[in-house]
């Protein structure tokens, strides 16, 4: 299980949460790893024709890092506000990582159309990119220690008039993850329900 961190109106030390952030996505990457090795019978397997497999998870996950990763790398680098020692979330920012966390309940959310993988062809290779996204993660996690988490701003794939500091964006993202992870889970456990395939793991 990949630990969660709530941000909503959280002030904290910024090296703290890099550190968290880190080790978040070291999580993540151990968790998703095994799946390089299942059949593609497994990871392509879903309850309906209007649900996602598991590769459409991960395919949507890879949606998200194509749009964010490129413009994080690009305001880092000409960020003009170097590293403060406290981070605190924006109002905003905290809610929207905060939503993004799975509950007992899934809160459904509608899904942009461009980053909606649903009938596309996706096959095992969208595992290798995810994987290779998180390790570029890990970079930008630490490239980001020598600049302002609070007054780098980001835009957002809503409209980019929406800007959230870069320490909700870390933390929308990886949320945005977990809850995604969350959703792999129970269609592992739909498929073993349905006793059409089992896992290897």
């Amino acid at each position: 299980m990949v630990a969660t961190l709530h941000s909503n109106e959280l002030t904290m030390q910024a090296n703290i949460l890099i550190q968290n952030l880190t080790q978040q996505t070291q999580q993540i990457i151990a968790k998703v790893q095994p799946l390089r090795y299942q059949e593609f019978s497994f990871l392509s397997w879903k309850e309906d024709e209007n649900s996602w497999s598991i590769l459409e998870c991960i395919e949507h996950l890879n949606r998200y890092s194509n749009f964010y990763f490129p413009q994080i790398a690009q305001k880092i680098k000409y960020a003009k506000h170097g590293h403060e020692t406290e981070f605190k979330s924006g109002f905003l920012g905290g809610y929207f990582a905060e939503t993004m966390l799975p509950k007992e309940k899934l809160n459904k959310m509608k899904t942009f159309k461009d980053k909606n993988p649903l009938h596309t062809n996706v096959d095992i290779s969208v595992i290798d990119t995810f994987l290779a996204q998180q390790n570029q993660f890990l970079e930008l996690l630490q490239q980001a220690k020598n600049v302002s988490l609070n007054k780098t701003k980001v835009e957002t794939s809503l409209t980019a008039l929406l800007k959230l500091n870069l320490g909700d964006t870390f933390q929308f993202l990886i949320n945005h993850i977990i809850r995604h992870l969350h959703q792999i889970d129970r269609i592992q456990t739909a498929m073993k329900n349905a006793g059409r395939i089992k896992s290897n793991t």
